[in-house]
């Protein structure tokens, strides 16, 4: 604590110290005496201009690492416009918004409520989107409407550098399509998010995202918007899978077709919880309920627009039907057993008795009786 006196001192003792007003007059300050010689208290003169200290007690009008990191944040922000703002599209846009990024919307229903909660703009015309010129086109529509939609977009009115990324659940045929309806200087990621609304609620770490850079231009900023768009799943945790078009339908018509058509099947089932569910039986319940929360329309177009999901079908069934014999197999021989008797299991026939006429059994011939018991 600075303490203050109202003892006259003689100026005559003091050398005066002049420093540069290097803060703004706005800031406080206060006034001290400086001594010429501490060694000698009798010899102190006050300064004729004194020593000003002064000290900043109030927040800056801005912070400049602040400043410096925003202006980074604000570098790594795409605008992005995403076709179709249905479930998974303002599930994709709740993270997107959340991360700085400018969003616009196209949608044939009417979602400005949900639109207008999650600061995306949306447009229920094609070409007014198209021609606020987005860096990033993302498809969000259905398998089945693809095709239909991409044959609707008004191409000519975005940049020809466009970047068009899909998040559809199957790749040859989403690569084929854009490949043949998108203008040639358009660049072409296909990707696919494997998790949806339910999956990915609480968080998307851990979780598998699956890309592939199908058409990326040679430029730097094309490639450097590529990963900035890359960096967005990343950033939240995903586990980031680079393959190609083909080992993606390959395995996913071996994890995710089958894993629906479980969760279909359960669902067909009936199942429900019970008040002494096992570990196991959350499981299918929880499966039941993941599966359960998409269209019938996507598990459709995961079995129409796969290749691979046929074979998986077949195996499915032929899987099931292997389960079935071997169970009616089993019981096959407890019955078997039951009709007759032990002689069976110890690889005997049943030798049924012949009878005389007074209804005695008929004695077997000593011969016979031998040749039993040598076999035996």
């Amino acid at each position: 604590m600075l303490q203050f006196s109202s003892m006259k001192v003689s100026t005559s003792s003091f050398l005066p110290l002049r420093f540069s007003p290097f803060l703004s007059s706005s800031f406080h300050s206060i006034s001290l005496p400086l001594p010429l010689n501490l060694a000698k208290p009798s010899n102190l003169r006050l300064l004729p201009f004194p020593l000003h200290i002064r000290c900043i007690d109030a927040a800056q009008p801005y912070d400049y690492e602040s400043q410096l990191q925003s202006q980074h944040l604000k570098s790594q922000c795409l605008k992005i416009a995403i076709i179709g703002f249905g479930n998974f599209g303002q599930f994709l846009a709740k993270t997107l918004s959340r991360q700085g990024h400018t969003l616009l919307a196209y949608s044939r229903t009417n979602y400005s409520d949900a639109a207008k909660k999650l600061g995306v703009t949306l447009y229920t015309n094609p070409h007014d989107l198209c021609e606020s010129h987005p860096e990033v086109l993302i498809l969000c529509t259905s398998i089945l409407s693809t095709e239909e939609v991409l044959k609707s977009l008004p191409f000519q009115r975005l940049k020809r550098s466009t970047l068009v990324v899909d998040v559809l659940s199957v790749k040859e045929f989403a690569k084929n399509v854009l490949l043949k309806y998108l203008p040639f200087e358009f660049d072409i990621l296909c990707t696919h998010p494997m998790f949806g609304p339910e999956s990915g609620k609480n968080s998307w770490v851990g979780l598998p995202f699956v890309y592939d850079k199908v058409r990326i231009g040679d430029g730097e900023d094309r490639l450097s918007r590529c990963e900035k768009f890359l960096d967005i799943f990343a950033r939240e945790g995903c586990r980031m899978v680079e393959m190609t078009c083909a080992e993606h339908d390959r395995y996913a018509a071996g994890s995710q077709f089958v894993t629906h058509t479980m969760g279909r099947v359960l669902e067909k089932f009936g199942l429900e919880s019970s008040p002494i569910n096992t570990k196991g039986y959350e499981t299918l319940l929880n499966l039941v309920e993941n599966t359960a929360g998409d269209s019938f329309e996507l598990y459709y177009g995961l079995f129409m627009y796969n290749k691979n999901a046929m074979e998986q079908l077949e195996r499915l069934d032929m899987a099931f039907e292997a389960i079935k014999k071997e169970l009616f197999g089993k019981l096959h021989q407890v019955y078997r057993r039951q009709l007759f008797g032990t002689a069976e299991s110890l690889g005997q026939q049943p030798r049924m008795q012949k009878l005389l006429h007074n209804g005695a059994p008929l004695e077997p011939h000593s011969d016979a009786m031998k040749e039993e018991k040598s076999s035996t």
